[in-house]
């Protein structure tokens, strides 16, 4: 059984308050894809790339992820954005977007990938989310849907199609309040629920996240880090951590949902520390250990009677 991440296989060019970059490896796909690999073994992507992403390719296969639906396009060029960071870190602009071979992206589930048992749908439009859902033979035991507010802005129907078909919806606090139309993230929360997922996650940058489901609440902390570098992938590598946990103890419940959410923010504060990939590419099993023991110590108390 596998896990199967659908989403943007790219280039980035980053400028924050550290410095600036050159076209370096990035997408959706990629960071989710990265940061899974550490937990779960059988990592399988669907994307599209141009001839010019070459051998950056082997970025990702060093990692053990399968890449064969991986589309090529002979001749064309991968998706390209670049953006420019404020001060705060919380805050960006983007000043180039090139959909390039994106722009005509049918995702192709090769045979081998019909073994998917989680699949994390990645930021895209929702008809292909919906695509992709449709294009797998069995349902997984879990799927996981990320998303944005621009697709509420133009896409909002599709939108609430594919929530009908999912298991955990992930978004920011921003977000909530647009699909939902409440400000409350608690009231939020019981709306967009009723539109079709069993759990959401609200996440909420520096301040951690929310997880709803079940009945119940959970807040995870955020690490408190001296310097963060580029935050540009973290969302992506929250998800990827995410599913990767539960693919790895293979038992879907409010518990291990929690625990998720504390290895996904643990990837995600990794992610930051480096420009693009370069801190996911060779993470160490102890490395992650200690920053789980660092989160778990963050929220740990006694109270005395």
């Amino acid at each position: 059984m596998s896990l199967v991440i659908v989403g943007t296989v790219a280039f980035d060019a980053i400028e924050t308050p550290f410095g600036k970059t050159d076209k370096i490896v990035g997408g959706a796909a990629t960071f989710a894809g990265l940061s899974a690999s550490y937990l779960y073994d059988k990592v399988k992507l669907v994307s599209v790339i141009g001839e010019d992403f070459g051998d950056n390719i082997n970025i990702i296969k060093s990692r053990g992820i399968d890449v064969e639906g991986v589309e090529v396009v002979k001749g064309g060029k991968s998706f390209f954005w670049s953006g420019k960071y404020h001060n705060d870190m919380n805050s960006r602009d983007t000043l180039i977007t090139e959909l390039n071979v994106l722009a005509d992206f049918d995702p192709k589930i090769p045979i081998s990938y019909q073994d998917c048992e989680y699949l994390l749908l990645g930021n895209l439009t929702p008809l292909v989310q919906l695509h992709t859902l449709e294009r797998l033979q069995n349902k997984p035991k879990l799927v996981v849907l990320d998303t944005m507010n621009f697709w509420m802005d133009v896409a909002l129907e599709d939108l609430k199609k594919v929530l009908q078909k999912v298991d955990v919806l992930t978004i920011n606090d921003e977000e909530a309040r647009q699909l939902s139309g409440e400000y409350s993230l608690v009231r939020a929360a019981d709306k967009i629920l009723a539109m079709g997922p069993r759990y959401l996650i609200i996440k909420k940058g520096e301040h951690g996240a929310l997880l709803f489901g079940d009945g119940q609440i959970f807040s995870a902390p955020a690490l408190p880090l001296a310097d963060v570098f580029d935050p540009t992938g973290a969302g992506d590598t929250f998800a990827g951590g995410f599913i990767g946990y539960l693919a790895k103890v293979k038992s879907i419940n409010f518990s291990n949902m929690k625990n998720a959410i504390i290895y996904g923010s643990a990837m995600a504060s990794f992610c930051v520390e480096k420009f693009g990939t370069e801190r996911l590419q060779n993470l160490q099993q102890e490395e992650i250990a200690d920053r789980i023991q660092q989160f778990v110590a963050l929220s740990k108390f006694e109270i005395a009677r």
